[in-house]
């Protein structure tokens, strides 16, 4: 389970990696059925930043991948083809969403949206991850 107060400072921590990266993006982390528990959009985030968040956290939450890694699954003939359009694309394959993984259990994800380079969304939702974990 995921409880708020963690995940505040878990939306601190992202927060902070962004501001080092110098970027402005949202944050979402949601639990286990894909219900957001926290979220936050810095100043300057891009509009639809918190909405990205949701959709990477929300994929995470629901796969148990992070969606940088589930491209090798979406080719035709594999598991996840045509994530990207199903569940009215509630589902992504776009790197910044990671479980949230605590005690063996899968118990949410986190996504973060708004940055050029995805991969800097990705090191965004690490640095969540890391106090959501410890």
């Amino acid at each position: 389970m995921i409880h708020l107060e963690k995940a505040k400072r878990a939306l601190e921590a992202s927060e902070e990696k962004a501001k080092e990266l110098n970027i402005r993006v949202s944050t979402v982390i949601v639990d286990d059925h894909g219900s957001i528990v926290a979220s936050s959009r810095m100043d300057g985030a891009i509009p639809i930043s918190p909405q990205f968040a949701y959709t990477k956290a929300f994929t995470s939450a629901n796969l148990g991948f992070a969606t940088k890694d589930l491209g090798p699954f979406t080719n035709e003939n594999k598991p996840y083809f045509g994530i990207n359009t199903l569940f009215g694309g509630e589902l992504t394959t776009i790197a910044g969403g990671i479980p949230v993984v605590i005690s063996e259990k899968l118990s949410g994800g986190v996504g973060v949206g708004g940055s050029q380079d995805t991969m800097q969304d990705h090191e965004c939702a690490q640095a969540a991850i890391d106090v959501l974990t410890s």
